[in-house]
């Protein structure tokens, strides 16, 4: 059972909007029910930022990776559902979310437009944005102030209160000086903040501890406003890709005093797919409680937390997190311990870390690399990767997975067309070998195609 499922079954909320979903599949949402009862509007929970500071900040913060798109035909640009993006805005500010967060890369670099039209239609004062420096193709001092500008022009405004050195970590502090020291932008940033035209500034890291505490050792020479980690209950001890918990991170910010603002608190949505029984021990807990719940409180608790971040396509999914946090019941201890507990019961499956943050896309090869992978986890957790011909659901299980895999994924579009180029693992924040697990998958389709007979030397599943 998936959030959207899991919503309805709940009987949230009263709207109804028009969206898209982040695949572009066009949907009429219209939810009915009283159990919940209304949406606040005057409840939400903010945070200085701080204590001398001005700005009070939603602690639910809007993501704008995930915008609503249009059905387009295979080939075409992708097109967003401006009203539904009109829509979605309108409700979040109503009802307290006063943090929008984009990038000129977000939605193959047509968020930012979107999100600029939207919110120019209320008055400059209600709103924070946050956009970011995304000059990871080219970073000349030419190009990248040309972004810089550009982001100005697309959010259709005169300053731009959360500016982002964006992911920070990928190649190391080479990288980091490559982009951002050697061609002087550091300097030009230092100069537009003091100029008032980015009123903080900071950076988003995924990386290694190495290269984390480099960045927080310039701190006295830069003056980082706030920095954005990723952090969830599955993070906070469990460290993948970089070895490097949140936890760790989190304790180093709070130290320096330093606003932490969170992404990834769903892990891309993961933590709301959960496997039924996982879910269900989460159920057992709270009846009333959404999974996805669990996973805000988690990380909106910390002292130091400005805003946790959600791409909320669907209006369903942002009335449940406005009511999450309208206002943040903060987890007790015991909670946490519980949390914590489920996050080593999610590490026991051998699902792909894939976030669907699409920084890997476009493959030059036309693959969608996140559809593959999240079709796999998807099987993972319904139990539709069979792992041997004996299996007393074999049949089921192999039927599941090669008809949904069809029917999610076009042909075209599909793993068996990956020439291992490489491209796209040093765009994954997640540092996934994404050429393995495309040959992993592509290895589990042809062998469940040829039914052929496996032995428990030979599983589908391996751990990651």
């Amino acid at each position: 059972m998936d959030r959207r499922e899991f919503l309805k079954r709940l009987g949230l909320g009263t709207a109804v909007v028009a969206t898209a979903g982040a695949c572009g599949r066009g949907k009429q949402e219209a939810e009915s029910g009283t159990e919940a009862g209304p949406v606040p509007t005057d409840k939400m929970t903010y945070r200085q930022f701080t204590e001398t500071g001005n700005d009070k900040v939603s602690i639910l913060g809007y993501g704008c990776m995930r915008w609503p798109t249009i059905d387009v035909e295979e080939g075409e640009e992708p097109k967003i559902d401006q009203e539904a993006v009109n829509k979605l805005v309108d409700y979040a500010l109503a009802h307290g979310v006063n943090y929008f967060d984009t990038s000129p890369v977000y939605v193959q670099g047509l968020s930012e437009k979107a999100t600029g039209i939207a919110l120019k239609r209320h008055p400059r004062e209600s709103y924070f944005i946050a956009t970011k420096l995304s000059n990871f193709s080219e970073c000349s001092r030419e190009n990248s102030i040309a972004m810089y500008r550009k982001s100005f022009e697309e959010l259709q405004t005169d300053y731009i209160d959360y500016y982002l050195l964006h992911a920070i970590g990928g190649g190391g502090m080479e990288r980091f000086r490559e982009r951002y020291v050697d061609n002087g932008i550091m300097d030009f940033l230092l100069e537009e903040r003091k100029a008032g035209r980015i009123r903080h500034l900071g950076w988003s890291f995924h990386g290694s501890k190495e290269v984390f505490d480099e960045m927080l050792s310039l701190h006295e020479k830069y003056c980082w406003d706030f920095v954005q980690i990723q952090l969830n209950y599955v993070d906070w001890h469990i460290a993948k890709g970089s070895g490097i918990g949140a936890e760790y991170l989190y304790k180093e910010l709070e130290k320096r005093n330093i606003p932490v603002v969170i992404m990834e608190p769903l892990l891309g949505g993961r933590l709301t797919k959960l496997p039924d029984y996982i879910l269900s021990l989460l159920k057992q807990r709270a009846p009333e409680r959404s999974a996805a719940s669990w996973a805000f409180r988690f990380a909106g608790s910390p002292k130091k937390v400005l805003t946790v971040l959600s791409g909320m396509t669907y209006l369903e999914h942002l009335q449940d997190n406005i009511r999450t946090y309208s206002p943040l019941e903060p987890v007790s201890e015991e909670e946490e311990a519980f949390l914590l507990d489920i996050a080593k019961k999610i590490d026991e499956y051998p699902t792909i870390p894939c976030n669907d943050c699409k920084y890997c896309m476009p493959c030059p090869y036309g693959i969608d690399i996140p559809a593959n992978l999240l079709h796999y986890n998807r099987c993972v957790n319904e139990g539709n990767v069979p792992e041997y011909t004996q299996d007393e659901n074999y049949r089921r299980a192999r039927r599941a997975f090669l008809v949904g895999y069809d029917r999610r994924v076009p042909k075209a579009r599909q793993a068996d067309h990956c020439i291992s180029c490489g491209r796209c693992v040093e765009h994954c924040p997640q540092e996934i070998e994404i050429p393995k697990e495309l040959k992993r998958i592509d290895e589990i389709v042809e062998r469940l195609k040829r039914n052929g007979k496996m032995t428990k030397r030979q599983p589908i599943i391996n751990n990651i």
